[in-house]
């Protein structure tokens, strides 16, 4: 094998490898960014719910059922679904306490 073909080999490999870098590696900071934000939503959305509780002048079962499953997905710690599974849940739990007299 000549140093020609070698070098455009290496070069070739080179180029396919910074590519696919450059592809990658964007998508996969967008993703963990996206995990992220919705991990901060929901833990946003339990703490407010939570406050709520200790604000509310009585229990409220339903709302205290929400909470604890927003608290045990968040606590499984799973992707973007579940964060937003859990925020739904402590906004459901927050609004219901909300509306309590």
């Amino acid at each position: 094998m000549s140093h020609t073909l070698l070098a455009w080999l290496v070069g070739g490999v080179l180029l396919v490898g910074a590519g696919l870098a450059t592809t990658l590696v964007p998508a996969r900071r967008a993703r963990d960014r996206k995990r992220r934000t919705a991990w901060s939503a929901a833990r946003a959305a339990i703490d407010s719910a939570t406050v709520s509780r200790d604000a509310a002048a009585g229990p409220v079962p339903a709302a205290e059922q929400l909470l604890a499953r927003a608290e045990l997905i968040a606590a499984d710690r799973g992707g973007v679904s579940a964060a937003r599974t859990a925020e739904q849940h402590a906004q459901q739990a927050d609004r219901l306490w909300r509306a309590q007299p």
